[in-house]
């Protein structure tokens, strides 16, 4: 089998059974592809993603239907086996996801030490890209602007009460994301911990869902998709950098307004913490890989001394 494609059982043998569909990827050089599958997974507790005894395990809800992907990811060698109605779709979405298309064509590692030297021992590290608009969108607005502790779990919340059962053996049980978003009764929300301006930001967008996916998966540069993204209601820079990290493996977005990220690159570059200004005149010279520096920072090690107590976040629902 040639380097850097997977194989897999005919279309045909997916009718609905126990019996999965199974798929085998090759990357055409060694790649860290467990790094790049669990980059999305949404907290420890994911429902719809989790890792068991070495193989992730998803539930998605694809174009073609929901489907359970078991995946056994390996730096030469990724074997997945599928079931459901999406199977095949998962199959084939797979080398995506391992991160087959992040193509590092212009990066140049050298222009500072440290990224050179993580870039030297980290030559696999992968961004991979599940292609569901929707779903990366959904997730990224359950963050906007909380602790990730409160955005995992009620998106934990949500996605166990109103996702779709996954098929086949799980070893656990797992939800792919719901279909009709913009039916969740508004208590549910609240009794999820969403914040109102969230719940109602992602209702929104459901409602639009189909021309929104159509119009982003229909643009072919990052800054075109952050256009289309921003100028949905209560989508901002952060949301769309998200979205298009998760979606599309963009390695060139940059989640201006996180209040980690800045201080995490200024720390890494010059020892000191910047603002999103200072962020972005010194991730300029590697615009187009922006965010592929942003991930060899976080596989550095370097980290900024903690400043202060940790944050705990206030629950204003009712016992």
């Amino acid at each position: 089998m040639t380097s850097g494609v997977r194989e897999r059982m005919p279309r045909a043998a997916a009718a609905p059974s126990l019996r999965p569909l199974e798929a085998e990827y090759r990357p055409g050089a060694p790649a860290d592809t467990m790094g790049a599958i669990r980059y999305q997974q949404r907290g420890a507790h994911d429902p719809t993603q989790r890792t068991i005894d070495g193989v992730v395990w998803r539930a998605t809800r694809t174009p073609e239907g929901v489907a359970t992907i078991a995946i056994r990811p390996g730096l030469r060698t990724v074997r997945a086996a599928a079931w459901g109605p999406g199977a095949a779709w998962t199959l084939d979405q797979l080398p995506r996801l391992c991160g087959a298309d992040d193509d590092l064509e212009g990066f140049d590692a050298s222009r500072h030490p440290l990224i050179a030297d993580t870039h030297r021992r980290r030559p696999d590290l992968r961004i991979g890209a599940t292609d569901l608009v929707f779903d990366a969108l959904a997730s990224a607005i359950f963050e906007q602007k909380v602790t990730g502790l409160q955005a995992f779990g009620a998106w934990r919340w949500i996605v166990s009460r109103f996702g779709e059962r996954a098929p086949g053996p799980t070893p656990i049980p797992l939800f792919a994301p719901p279909a009709d978003w913009h039916r969740i009764p508004s208590w549910d929300w609240h009794r999820a911990g969403l914040e109102p301006p969230q719940s109602r930001t992602v209702v929104a967008a459901a409602q639009r869902r189909t021309s929104i996916e159509r119009a982003v998966t229909a643009a072919t540069t990052g800054e075109d998709r952050e256009r289309i993204l921003t100028s949905l209601p209560g989508i901002g820079v952060w949301t769309s950098a998200e979205t298009r990290i998760r979606a599309f493996g963009d390695p060139d977005a940059v989640s201006f307004g996180d209040y980690h990220v800045a201080h995490q690159v200024g720390y890494a570059l010059t020892g000191s913490r910047v603002d999103d200004d200072g962020m972005a005149e010194l991730l300029e010279p590697w615009r187009g890989h922006r965010q592929r520096v942003i991930r060899l920072i976080g596989a550095s090690g370097v980290q900024e001394p903690r400043r202060g107590p940790r944050l705990h976040p206030e629950d204003h629902r009712r016992r």
